[in-house]
């Protein structure tokens, strides 16, 4: 009876996701993106970062971060010029856009060096002594299962899986302590829900002022009022709701658990409080997908959530739900994740990605370890090396992760 279930299931989750990639590579495809607020052209910008080079928020600079800087002066230069980039030039795109819109002028040298540290140095093979950007996992548990996330691995996701528990503020703030200064861009969320954590509010309190990209993933379920004026109180950066489609039957397809209507009711309070009661809010709301099928439509997705979000857009998928039970890939290039992130689990378990649920690639915790000496500890280098050399395939779930 178990194997006809089993069998039942494994065909349904067929159906639902069709998409069957060989390589993921890191980022939103542009055909599954809308952008809703308004930004302004390549000149502009240009004008913008031409006109503070004469400030202190430029002069104060470290002269590496001032050379990061005129990689991205430069490149707006080229492209202004009709000429291609150089190899380690930058300049800003899609969601970015929107993001420099509601920076300060003295947060846009920070924005700058942040963005380029983070999509640059993971291509040119730079390792800083620290991350880019660090995802802290407040609890590991979720109140959904998507049928294509780790979560419906029943193996983690039960309580008795040991996998499952909430971050100690303690240890909370002692990671924030380190990255303060060191790291711009910390993501609230990994393999949970962070919504479920009672002192959510507490962590947010505890990070204002220290980090000039924050963002929280969400469902978007548990949302009351209270937590709502809670996180638009905070100084977050972006607010990124996770939902996948524009209609009932699919969404709770998808997201088991999920009731349609509730979250539609919760995005949609979201920002009837945000609008009315934080008129000068500068945080970014994402409506943020897993394109899994061709059923889903980002032009249906903009139809339905463009009134209560500033980006739409899908993800591209990857078979989490399975990572080591998928079959050993062809795959050659780098994982970008080396280069650009870490996880810090609810417990002080830092590994290297996601993908990786079940922390076999993790050898640390942040209770015991430096970040920085974890970023660039040997272990680290020899994965990095692994990846550099086409030997993914000596790596338990590299071998099995298409992701570059």
């Amino acid at each position: 009876m178990k194997e006809n279930n089993s069998k039942k299931d494994t065909e349904a989750k067929d159906k639902l996701i069709s998409v069957k990639p060989k390589l993921k590579i890191k980022g939103f495809n542009k055909e599954n993106i809308g952008i809703i607020a308004l930004t302004k052209e390549d000149l502009q910008i240009r004008q913008r970062i031409t006109r503070l080079l004469s400030t202190p928020f430029y002069n104060d600079l470290s002269e590496n971060h001032k050379i990061l800087v005129s990689k991205i002066t430069n490149g707006y230069q080229n492209t202004l010029e009709g000429k291609e980039l150089e190899e380690d030039q930058y300049i800003l795109s899609e969601h970015e856009l929107v993001e420099f819109e509601n920076i300060h002028d003295w947060e846009v040298f920070r924005y700058l060096v942040y963005r380029y540290k983070y999509n640059m140095y993971p291509k040119l093979k730079i390792v800083d002594e620290y991350p880019p950007c660090v995802q802290i996992e407040p609890v590991s548990m979720c109140n959904f299962k998507c049928v294509f996330c780790y979560q419906s691995d029943k193996s983690f996701s039960n309580k008795s899986s040991g996998h499952m528990g909430y971050m100690e503020l303690d240890l909370f703030k002692k990671v924030v302590d380190e990255l303060e200064g060191n790291v711009e861009s910390i993501t609230l969320a990994s393999r949970g829900e962070p919504t479920l954590h009672k002192q959510l509010g507490e962590m947010l309190d505890y990070m204002r002022g220290k980090f000039l990209a924050v963002k929280i993933n969400s469902n978007a379920s548990l949302l009351t009022d209270k937590l709502i004026h809670t996180i638009l109180s905070s100084d977050i950066q972006t607010m990124a709701f996770s939902i996948d489609a524009a209609d009932k039957e699919l969404y709770e397809k998808l997201r088991v658990n999920g009731k349609f209507e509730r979250t539609l009711r919760n995005v949609e309070r979201f920002n009837e409080i945000r609008e009315k009661e934080y008129p000068n809010s500068r945080l970014t709301t994402r409506i943020s997908g897993v394109k899994v099928n061709e059923d889903q439509d980002v032009q249906k997705m903009v139809d339905l959530w463009a009134p209560y979000a500033d980006i739409i857009a899908f993800t591209n998928y990857t078979p989490w739900e399975s990572s080591y039970e998928n079959p050993i890939n062809d795959v050659s290039i780098p994982c970008t994740e080396l280069w650009r992130r870490l996880f810090v689990w609810w417990d002080g378990k830092v590994n290297p990605c996601d993908y990786d649920y079940k922390s076999l690639l993790s050898k640390w915790s942040a209770s015991k370890t430096p970040i920085s000496e974890i970023w660039n500890s040997d272990y680290y280098k020899m994965l990095r090396t692994k990846h550099l050399n086409d030997e993914r395939k000596e790596l338990e779930p590299c071998k099995k992760c298409m992701s570059a």
